[in-house]
């Protein structure tokens, strides 16, 4: 009978399967997913095995202990039935006697049997779950000294605290991964801090976002005008704005609309705009935001904006670089460089070369074809020349100095094509500054970096943390050039850095506008240029010697993109001589559905014979092409590196018991477990924010008006802009001209621009310190004196009336 109790018990949470841990199979230390095998004493499923392989998101799982799992049993294809786990509790007496047993056991030291019913007669048979949840509850228990009490509770909640927890979690609606995480940022303070501010998710929890930390806030009676749902709202949505527009700061009077339209999305509430700019001040004064007249940011903003100003006004103070040589020993050493290299430099190039030499900062920009290659390996090629100095790395190493040169990209196929172009090495800016992940970079301004020039390429990718990071870990006399196109797609992080540093007028610019490729019959530079002015040539839809288009509708995309992956395969090329090129992931003409169809074109496996790994609905194989979506410093390998699979080993086939897949990036190869496959997506078609840095014999684009929300001129002219040597669009031709008509809507907010004029003096004049563009009021004074009617504009008497 007392079987059948404790079975009805169990099963109010649905599947279980009760049992003693045997041995831990495998366990992740990073996201605690375990595979373990336990005896089984009791289940309500129908499983008759003495023994069963569970699997979920566990902690350290004691041995010998008795545990329950709740979730269900699945046939895995390869390791049998496992039962998965969504939560579980460890087994706690039911009766005062077991309650009695258990405290005066072993496991706790110094509580004898006659403590132990002192516990049980005052706290009664659920005892340990009013401990866990009271700690202070022990302070009644008669002759129980406090250290007892606390190595009491200290070892319940080793135990079994955690076990609550995820119950606790599991009832509030978070699977167990996310409530793995959770738990990992607040150990045994969780539940606590939930309850008192669930909104702290927000801040402190990866992948939870405002509406569910709000829902949580309702089911515990946190709702309406409550401070702390008004706090998260406001820093969620600074938070989202950033990343998701780009903005370094929102002015006062949108965050208290955007702020006071998330508040009332439920529709249960109705909030003051009073109320929210009360809280703004609040974050203000507790250093969670920053206010700046009548812009607010995200402290990290703020402090990065500033920050690169700082430092590029350091750089740009030394002065010993603007006289170091004659212009005729100059002009002499140029003239014997064009005739070593066989070239001849055009007059803009010779500008570019000279002014990065005699300055101590240049900003050299322009489009394809215009050369920037050719200048960055004239720079290189004269600087080593007029000081003397090898570009032989190895003649460094052996007088143990440092090499003068430091070449970086933000990201790895762009630091190739440095390389490449230039002989020198060079790394992405991650790995220059030693990125380590979680702890930050080893490079800032206390270990700078070691070297005379620097030069980065792709500029424009830079957002403004990875931007200020690399100024501050640049040292005294150093020379830094910085090479992009400003009409690309700007950063995928916040800010506009090239943009803003070209338009504040305070850094040495050359722009190249000579098209030489153009001259080689290149008919894709020319379209580029055509559309970064905004004009789509009337030839557009004809077919070139290196470009086409394809008329089809959206549903006809995939058609037409299998056809001319299928015709170029037939020729001779290869995965990685083709990229598709997509604005969006969903729908017909979306990435994940070309992803698919590419694959079965490059990578089929008709017969099952080649390896395979299910993840999900994805399917990777031996010699797919994928993308890095997350920088993993400790692997040198970071988001937007397009590698290939060259080996696949099956879990039955190591020791470590576990799928593994190992990726090579350009010949380093790196080591994947299947639940790192998160990190990764497959790349025969990716975005073209993910194509920024890279180019391609072959880029297939389809346009169409179901892409209608991403479509852009800079984003049409980055993506033509990744073709080498032959560029395929496919779909409509009004959407076509219609993205490239839309040139400005998304303007970001930033303030690098007007601080670096603020800051910097302009042709050696002194900064005017009355020039502001700001009212100078303080953030409190600006809300104060927001309009109560924002948002109301197009409202009249009749929108109040009740239509009868």
């Amino acid at each position: 009978m007392e079987k059948q109790d404790s079975l009805d018990l169990f099963a109010e949470q649905g599947k279980f399967v009760k049992g003693k841990h045997l041995v831990t199979i495998f366990h992740n230390e990073q996201n605690l997913y375990t595979v373990l095998r336990i005896r089984v004493e009791e289940t309500n499923d129908q499983y008759e095995d003495k023994e069963a392989v569970v699997t979920g998101y566990f902690p350290k799982i004691h041995e010998q202990e008795t545990y329950i799992f709740y979730g269900e049993f699945k046939e895995h294809p390869k390791f049998g039935l496992q039962f998965h786990t969504n939560h579980f509790r460890k087994d706690i007496p039911q009766t005062e006697q077991g309650v009695i047993t258990y405290l005066s056991s072993e496991m706790f030291k110094g509580i004898g049997k006659k403590t132990a019913e002192n516990i049980v007669k005052v706290l009664g048979e659920n005892a340990i779950s009013k401990i866990l949840n009271q700690p202070s509850l022990l302070d009644s228990i008669p002759k129980l000294p406090p250290e007892k009490a606390k190595m009491l509770y200290d070892t319940l909640m080793e135990h079994q605290g955690l076990e609550q927890v995820m119950v606790a979690l599991n009832q509030y609606g978070f699977g167990p991964q996310l409530s793995m995480r959770i738990y990992q940022a607040y150990k045994e303070e969780t539940l606590g801090i939930i309850q008192k501010n669930p909104y702290k998710l927000v801040e402190d929890i990866e992948g939870i976002g405002f509406g569910r930390a709000d829902e949580l806030g309702y089911q515990l009676g946190i709702s309406g005008n409550h401070p702390d749902r008004i706090k998260a709202a406001c820093l969620y949505t600074l938070e989202n704005e950033s990343m998701q527009t780009g903005h370094v700061y929102i002015p006062a009077k949108d965050l208290l609309e955007k702020v006071k339209n998330l508040l009332e999305e439920n529709k249960r509430d109705q909030i003051e705009f009073l109320d929210i700019s009360n809280e703004v001040v609040k974050l203000e004064e507790e250093g969670k935001i920053i206010g700046e007249e009548q812009r607010v940011y995200l402290p990290s903003l703020y402090f990065a904006e500033k920050g690169l100003v700082t430092n590029i006004h350091r750089i740009l103070e030394q002065s010993e670089y603007k006289e170091q040589f004659p212009e005729s020993e100059f002009l002499l050493a140029l003239g014997n460089l064009e005739e070593r290299l066989g070239v001849e430099y055009a007059p803009s190039q010779k500008e570019a070369i000279q002014t990065a030499l005699m300055s101590p900062m240049l900003i050299l920009t322009g489009g394809p074809g215009t050369g920037k290659t050719t200048v960055i390996k004239g720079i290189v090629e004269l600087y080593a020349e007029l000081h003397g100095c090898s570009l032989e790395p190895k003649d460094y190493q052996k007088k143990d100095e440092p090499f003068p040169f430091l070449l970086a990209a933000p990201t790895g196929r762009a630091a190739k094509r440095m390389s490449e172009s230039t002989g020198l090495p060079a790394v992405t800016i991650h790995r220059l500054l030693g990125f380590n992940g979680t702890e930050g970079f080893d490079r800032d301004e206390t270990t700078p970096l070691e070297g005379k020039i620097i030069i980065v390429d792709e500029t424009s990718m830079l957002d403004i943390w990875l931007a200020n990071q690399l100024f501050k870990a640049l040292p005294e006399h150093i020379q830094v050039i910085l090479v992009g196109d400003e009409d690309q797609l700007p950063s995928v992080g916040p800010g506009q850095v090239l943009k803003d540093l070209l338009n504040s007028e305070r850094i040495p610019t050359v722009r190249l506008t000579d098209i030489y490729r153009q001259a080689e019959g290149s008919s894709i530079i020319e379209l580029a240029h055509d559309i970064k002015k905004g004009f789509i040539p009337a030839n557009v839809t004809f077919k070139q010697a290196d470009r086409s288009f394809i008329r089809c509708s959206t549903a006809q995309v995939a058609q037409v993109v299998e056809k001319v992956a299928l015709n170029a395969k037939n020729k001779g090329y290869s995965a990685k001589d083709i990229q598709v090129l997509a604005p969006m992931y969903r729908g017909p003409a979306g990435i994940d559905r070309l992803n698919v169809l590419l694959q079965e074109i490059f990578n089929p496996n008709p017969d099952g014979s080649r390896k395979e790994i299910t993840f999900g609905d994805v399917k990777y194989r031996i010699g797919d092409k994928v993308l890095q979506l997350v920088n993993q410093p400790e692997n040198n390998v970071f988001n937007g590196d397009i590698g290939e699979i060259i080996s696949i080993i099956y879990a039955k086939e190591n020791t470590e018991k576990q799928d593994m897949i190992y990726i090579s990036y350009e010949g380093h190869e790196v080591e994947y477990t299947k639940q790192d496959l998160t990190q990764i997506t497959h790349a025969y078609c990716c975005s073209v924010h993910k194509s920024q840095g890279s180019e391609f014999p072959i880029v297939i684009l389809p346009i169409t008006r179901s892409y209608y929300r991403m479509l852009r001129r800079n984003l049409i002219y980055t993506a033509i802009t990744r073709s080498k040597q032959s560029l395929i669009l496919c779909g409509e031709e009004d959407a076509l001209r219609m993205g490239v008509e839309r040139a400005d809507e998304l303007s970001r907010l930033t303030t690098l621009c007007h601080k670096l004029q603020e800051s910097i003096p302009a042709n050696g004049t002194e900064t005017n310190s009355e020039t502001q563009i700001t009212d100078g009021l303080t953030l409190e004074e600006t809300l104060m004196k927001v309009d109560p009617m924002i948002g109301m504009e197009n409202l009249t008497p009749y929108d109040f009336m009740v239509n009868n």
